[in-house]
């Protein structure tokens, strides 16, 4: 493994991916459109908004799913 990559788990599967990659970065490269998806960060909602912010460590576990909408 380079020494930039980092080891995360997106929906039970091991993916490399660059240190320090923001959440939103990584929807963008597996084409989702921000609105099309909703994520959890190591058991934790993260909202479309902070996104941005949350930053990839190594050993993360992201899992996503489809929105739930309604009322």
């Amino acid at each position: 493994m380079n020494a930039e990559e980092i080891n995360v788990s997106l929906d039970g599967q091991l993916q490399k991916i660059p240190a320090a990659t923001p959440l939103e970065h990584l929807l963008t490269q597996l084409s989702l459109a921000p609105e099309s998806v909703a994520t959890a960060l190591n058991g934790q909602f993260i909202a479309r908004s902070a996104r941005a912010a949350a930053l990839l460590k190594d050993g993360d576990q992201v899992l996503l799913f489809k929105p739930i909408v309604g009322g």
